[in-house]
């Protein structure tokens, strides 16, 4: 990026005649560079750019500097033109992943019972076409916000929480499982060693937060101190109380910082996860996933279920909203995560709104699950009692 740009943006420079003028000639010249190496990616970021240094300063400027921005923009008129020629001659014909599936799978509703074992790789349960027909096209669209974000500088930061068994991990796959790891991290940290557990409590999860152009996943995040810390007593309760009152701070200075934000909370039956835990105690393929904390998940249900109403009554805000989401069914739960997601961005060539609309039954508000709890569970007890 050329130095005059950076030192504009920042507001280190002074907007004037002279110094619009030295802008153009070192970007006439950058863009030439960019236009040799073919770096069409890196030049509609520094088009999308340069206009919103344009839009920014555009009060501030007087009429000699107003003629300069007119340059300025002609510029930026044939840089876009350069983009969109290319474009046209690199134009190639997509395959239709939709399609794709139906290809792969076949639905045989009047296969005799003992023929479909035969056939177990073809014939599956149309709903389960439906499915992955519905999830490969959201992936789609998820390549295409991810190019928007990496376009217009964006930081996004996906934090996943959830009940035990609610089935996060395969959500985080689904959701990554097509984006360039080059701009999509996904983060899960260990147990904090002893030397983080001195520190600042956010200071090992700062070090992974989202820079300009990428996507990042925490699987869990610093709101362990918020369920298993003071549930299995972790954690002390001044401590414990100290984050309660820090997060809602914390989270407004990420967001100030223009990182967006999403907090996403998987939910699941308390019949639903007993279900998933006897699946993993007798599989021996899913053994692995069954912690001594899981074991113990179930006959602490409404202590866990106070910690999530303690929690999401004192870090649920405007500013960091929590996203709640009825997971029992796994695969409604991931498609309306996603959905959730792409409808936060206006990119281009996004689907119609019909495709990416949510369901009301499966994603629900906060103030919804608050009733719910209060109905459950004494919420004035002390989780430290």
């Amino acid at each position: 990026m050329p130095s005059i740009f950076y030192e504009l943006f920042n507001n280190l420079r002074k907007i004037d005649v002279e110094s619009i003028r030295n802008l153009i000639t070192e970007l006439v010249e950058f863009i030439n560079e960019l236009k040799k190496k073919w770096e069409i990616d890196e030049l509609k970021v520094l088009i999308n750019k340069t206009h919103e240094l344009i839009e920014k300063n555009k009060k501030k400027i007087d009429k000699k500097s107003k003629k300069e921005f007119k340059k300025l923009d002609d510029l930026l008129d044939d840089a876009e033109d350069f983009v969109k020629q290319k474009k046209d001659e690199e134009e190639i014909v997509l395959i239709d992943v939709v399609k794709s599936v139906e290809k792969k799978y076949k639905h045989c509703p009047n296969l005799e019972k003992e023929k479909e074992k035969e056939y177990n790789q073809v014939c599956i349960k149309k709903q389960t076409i439906e499915y992955e027909k519905d999830i490969i096209e959201l992936q789609l669209e998820l390549v295409k916000l991810q190019r928007y974000i990496k376009e217009s500088w964006e930081k996004v930061l996906i934090i996943f929480e959830w009940r035990d068994a609610a089935w996060k991990w395969w959500t985080i796959k689904r959701f990554s499982e097509y984006l360039n790891p080059r701009w999509a991290r996904i983060v899960a940290l260990e147990k904090p060693t002893e030397k983080e557990k001195s520190e600042w409590y956010f200071q090992r999860y700062v070090t992974h937060l989202p820079s300009s152009w990428e996507m990042v996943f925490f699987d869990r995040s610093w709101y362990n101190r918020a369920w298993v810390e003071p549930v299995m007593w972790f954690v002390r309760k001044k401590d414990y109380e100290q984050f309660l009152e820090d997060v809602p701070k914390f989270e407004k200075m990420l967001v100030n910082s223009w990182i967006k934000l999403i907090k996403f909370y998987f939910s699941v039956s308390k019949e639903e996860q007993a279900k998933r835990f006897e699946e993993r105690r007798r599989n021996p393929l899913k053994q692995f996933k069954l912690s001594p904390i899981d074991q113990v998940s179930q006959n602490l249900w409404d202590k866990y279920s106070l910690a999530e109403y303690k929690n999401f009554s004192n870090t649920h805000s405007k500013d960091a909203p929590w996203i709640i989401i009825k997971s029992d069914d796994k695969k409604k739960a991931r498609l309306n995560a996603i959905r959730y997601l792409l409808n936060q961005f206006d990119y281009t060539d996004k689907i119609v709104d019909k495709k990416l609309s949510i369901d009301k039954w499966i994603l629900i508000t906060w103030e919804n699950k608050a009733l719910h709890l209060k109905e459950k569970i004494d919420i004035s007890k002390d989780l430290f009692e």
